[in-house]
């Protein structure tokens, strides 16, 4: 089976972006466009992967990790210069190249696979990938000869009035015989405006040997999209939230608004999950079947149970159970664990805490570095003293405890199984199994002293 190998060009800072943020950095539905490219390319189960960087350079390795060697690229003089870096990784190889962008985020594994077959079983020598575009100003055309080949790829500027009809354009994506191209960089100048080496002139020198050059045409001129600046990509931003809501759409997720509904490569969802509009589901968030998730909800790093129902509310790095019901306005901190037929109610923040299989906390209160067993109800206005300036401690309540509303329970302390803790309490010694504790002063009724207070005030 024929070797295959990738060069993807990172090296370039991007200046149209008007960013401190490298251009392949910024992110497309919350992963960076370099990442998206290599994670695509691997599908298509590629020998070796060498990403050509510059600008950047360790934070793109930093992203892309242990998934591609590296060369830098020290001075930007073009593509052409940009793969000659590679060349003493790959030069010496037998096998197929492809060469793309790391500022191509939206090219599929389908369309890479498709590209390294048609190279491969026409025996070309090169392969560019084309598209038709609805609009070709400003892109290389593509013209072909009579036997369908690539004849050459003619610029804007230099086109003629007919080659300028043509809406076949070059995408800037190629596959090339490996030692093929790495003979023929030797032979690419810089004798032009700009004094760069380009990729493009690869295929004129192959061509002028006799050798074939072929092209592949993709279905989609979308995803040949190239991001060069904001406006490019917030289309790219777009047309992936649109292609990822599209699969879970056909995985049995109801998605009510997919216009605003935005959804991260790597979440899974369970069908007959509905998701309502504003929902921002991040990271390697994992929702099982019956689930509700918003309006305007956030849920990063997540994984949410069968037949819970978050409402507008954040939860991030946590584990929420099975048929529990979060929100409105609820806010579930990292490190937390929601047990099943638990409540988080409205205006509820929990940080850092265990809350056992149906307790619940219905509203207004904070609980935060704490061990909650099961059966808890939990007064409104609440909160758990977890910081003292300096450390934070622990608070446990343990199985059928009840704690009254406005209760300060101060850390470390722990309520014991079945005990209630009266309204209004500050508790600053641990509670006893099956005890009622009550800390707080002995109401006292001065009767007529309004009056006195009224009268004062007239004076």
């Amino acid at each position: 089976m024929t070797k295959r190998y990738a060069v993807v060009l990172a090296a370039g800072q991007g200046t149209r972006m008007k960013s401190k943020l490298y251009k392949v950095l910024h992110p497309v539905a919350g992963r960076p466009m370099v990442k998206h490219v290599i994670d695509q390319i691997n599908t298509v189960k590629l020998d070796e992967i060498v990403t050509v960087v510059g600008f950047g350079a360790d934070m793109v390795k930093e992203q892309i990790g242990d998934e591609s060697k590296f060369v830098i690229q020290e001075e930007q003089l073009g593509t052409g210069h940009a793969v000659l870096q590679a060349e003493d990784l790959l030069k010496e190889n037998e096998g197929t190249t492809l060469v793309v962008c790391g500022d191509t985020p939206l090219i599929t594994s389908e369309t890479y696979q498709a590209l390294f077959d048609h190279h491969e079983q026409t025996g070309a020598k090169a392969t560019v990938l084309t598209a038709k575009a609805p609009n070709p100003y400003g892109y290389g055309r593509v013209i072909r000869n009579a036997v369908d080949e690539v004849e050459r790829i003619v610029e804007q500027k230099d086109a003629t009035e007919k080659e300028l009809l043509v809406d076949e354009i070059n995408t800037g994506t190629y596959c090339f015989d490996n030692q093929a191209l790495f003979q023929a960089l030797q032979n690419v100048s810089n004798d032009n405006a700009q004094g760069e080496y380009y990729l493009p002139d690869v295929i004129e020198i192959l061509q002028k040997q006799g050798d074939k050059v072929s092209a592949f045409m993709t279905a989609s001129f979308e995803e040949t999209l190239g991001v060069n600046d904001r406006i490019a990509l917030a289309e790219a931003e777009k047309t992936m939230k649109q292609r990822i809501n599209e699969k879970h759409l056909r995985n049995g997720v109801a998605i009510i608004d997919p216009d605003n509904t935005y959804i991260e490569p790597d979440v899974e969802i369970e069908p007959d999950t509905i998701i309502h509009p504003g929902t921002i589901l991040r990271g390697d968030t994992v929702i099982k079947g019956n689930a509700e998730i918003g309006p305007h909800s956030e849920v990063t790093n997540c994984y949410v149970g069968n037949g819970t129902v978050i409402k507008q509310s954040v939860a991030s790095d946590s584990k929420i159970g099975n048929h529990v019901k979060i929100g409105p306005f609820a806010h579930v901190r990292p490190e937390s664990s929601i047990g099943d037929q638990a409540k988080v109610g409205n205006f509820v923040e929990i940080k850092k805490t265990d809350l056992a299989e149906k307790s619940k906390v219905s509203h207004l209160s904070y609980i935060g570095d704490a061990k909650v067993g099961s059966n808890v109800n939990i007064g409104c206005g609440t909160i758990t003293v977890n910081y003292d300036g300096k450390h934070k401690y622990l608070t446990t309540i343990e199985d059928d405890a009840f704690i009254g509303c406005n209760s300060n329970l101060i850390a470390p302390v722990t309520v014991g199984k079945g005990s209630y803790v009266a309204a209004g309490s500050t508790i600053t010694k641990d509670v006893p199994e099956d005890s009622l504790s009550v800390a707080r002063a002995r109401q006292t009724n001065k009767e007529g002293y309004a009056s006195k207070i009224k009268n004062r005030q007239k004076d």
